[in-house]
């Protein structure tokens, strides 16, 4: 009896409305591609034994029970994850290993997100009537974590659009890079995931962008937070859905799904980085990417040189750069198979489902080669990772826990209220419009320690956009920054 777990199915669909009227709620787009990925593998719904829904920004308690119930499966096991987009990545792992066990041998993830819905409610000032979904689910894969040190939560900082942005300064600097370079840099990054977006059918933006156009200001890439406009952030006003159905390959031969239909897991590894920012050793690096991400090549017996596609997590650049500088990938190849969450379309917690739907449509063209998926939860924080391929596997599905050696790294303690002279590590300025709004620094004292500061200063937040200030000494004085 074979328990090799094996990607049978696969859907990406979407919803583009003109009239609030026409919505449809994220249920109804997890229900159409469930239905769709079946269709795909030619096989009946009814036969799923576990649900597995990857929690979004909705109502739902137990979205997992409306859907085994419409589909005929009433009897299928009933699961949610957290939020985070790494666990798509994680439901996928933690699939593999039940089909792998027999405890399962026919899994059905889905999620939907329907930002474009519910942004154009908020605009319109109407409140949207979706449906509770009420229950408990039978399990949860993973735990929501407080991921907020109290010295984030005195300065209000916590949003990735606040928090990325510190990391791209930090690693600017690190790289010995000026502004001006960066953001070259960074814009020509985006230009090669936007080239790709136009050659994905299932992108929600197919024209392809310059660099110029991705990091000049205008009237539809208004700036966000330095050094990022709008083009550079990822795209959450999207309506997609998508869904995965795993088996053994045992009941993929009785169901008679083509075996060139299946696309094998190779190996997979979650971990998290130290969840607050500021105990993290720098801001430039990750070593749960590090360390979990280099464990699963190991693990699936493939070196970095013999990958032949990568979708690297893309929410804003200084997440890719990360981790291609972790893994020691090829940046002269494509860093991703979608396009990314910018272009491609950001669902929130579900874009690594799309990017697997994706994945697995280009290995089944190329049974030959293999594929990294990367995802990634929180600010920088929680990261999984999976090797595939359309080729079985010379060993089993392997998994392995390297939280440990992760959480062994180095820490740093946190200066509260600190008032003396300390070094700026990095900084993120946040507009408001047009125009900047508050500067957020974290700074390092001569002991080490790691401590932050907040201005309104607008000519200091001029100067910060235009010249490099990580490095440059500062005065604070509880969080208000100045300078000599």
């Amino acid at each position: 009896m074979s328990h090799t777990p094996v990607i049978i199915g696969i859907a990406h669909v979407e919803q583009r409305i003109k009239d609030l009227a026409e919505a449809r709620e994220p249920l109804d787009l997890m229900l159409q591609a469930s239905k769709k990925a079946a269709a795909d593998a030619d096989i009946p719904l009814s036969r799923v034994s576990s649900v597995r829904v990857v929690r979004g920004m909705w109502p739902y308690e137990n979205p997992a029970k409306v859907i085994a119930a419409t589909i005929g499966a009433d009897d299928a096991q009933t699961v949610l994850t957290p939020f985070g987009g790494n666990f798509v990545q994680s439901a996928v792992n933690h699939s593999a290993l039940d089909i792998q066990s027999g405890a399962h041998d026919l899994i059905l993830i889905t999620g939907a997100e329907c930002g474009n819905v519910q942004a154009k409610a908020a605009r319109q000032g109407v409140e949207l009537d979706w449906q509770a979904a009420s229950g408990t689910p039978d399990l949860v894969i993973g735990e929501d974590m407080e991921m907020r040190h109290e010295a984030e939560k005195a300065i209000r900082i916590g949003r990735p659009i606040q928090v990325y942005p510190l990391f791209e300064t930090a690693l600017r600097h690190d790289l010995g890079h000026d502004v001006e370079e960066h953001s070259r840099r960074i814009a020509e990054l985006w230009a090669s995931f936007s080239a790709v977006a136009a050659d994905n059918p299932h992108a929600w933006i197919r024209e392809a962008k310059s660099a110029d156009e991705i990091r000049s200001p205008s009237a539809i890439n208004r700036p966000v937070s330095f050094p990022y406009p709008k083009f550079m952030n990822s795209n959450n006003n999207v309506d997609q859905g998508a869904a995965l159905i795993l088996c053994s390959t045992e009941r993929a031969r009785e169901l008679g799904v083509p075996e060139d239909k299946w696309v094998y897991p190779w190996a997979g590894t979650d971990g998290h980085d130290h969840y607050f920012v500021s105990n993290r050793d720098n801001l430039y690096s990750s070593p749960a990417i590090r360390i979990a991400g280099n464990r699963c090549l190991d693990l699936a017996g493939v070196s970095v040189d013999e990958l032949d596609k990568v979708d690297v997590y893309s929410c804003f650049p200084s997440a890719v750069q990360v981790a291609a500088r972790e893994l020691k990938l090829d940046t002269s190849k494509p860093l991703t198979v979608t396009g990314g969450l910018t272009w491609a379309g950001g669902p929130l917690n579900n874009y690594v489902m799309h990017s697997i739907v994706r994945m697995v449509e280009l290995l089944r063209a190329a049974p030959a080669e293999k594929g990294l998926i990367t995802a990634n939860g929180g600010n920088l924080t929680k990261h999984a990772f999976g090797i595939y391929s359309a080729t079985a596997p010379a060993r089993e599905f392997k998994h392995e826990d390297v939280q440990a050696e992760i959480d062994a790294t180095p820490k740093r303690e946190v200066a509260m209220d600190f008032a003396g002279s300390a070094t700026v590590e990095a900084y993120s300025v946040m507009y408001q419009g047009n125009d900047p709004s508050k500067a957020f620094l974290t700074c390092l004292t001569d002991d080490g320690a790691r401590t932050w500061g907040v201005t309104e200063d607008k000519d200091l937040m001029a100067d910060m956009i235009a010249r490099e200030y990580v490095g440059r000494r500062v005065n604070l004085n509880q969080n208000a920054v100045s300078f000599s």
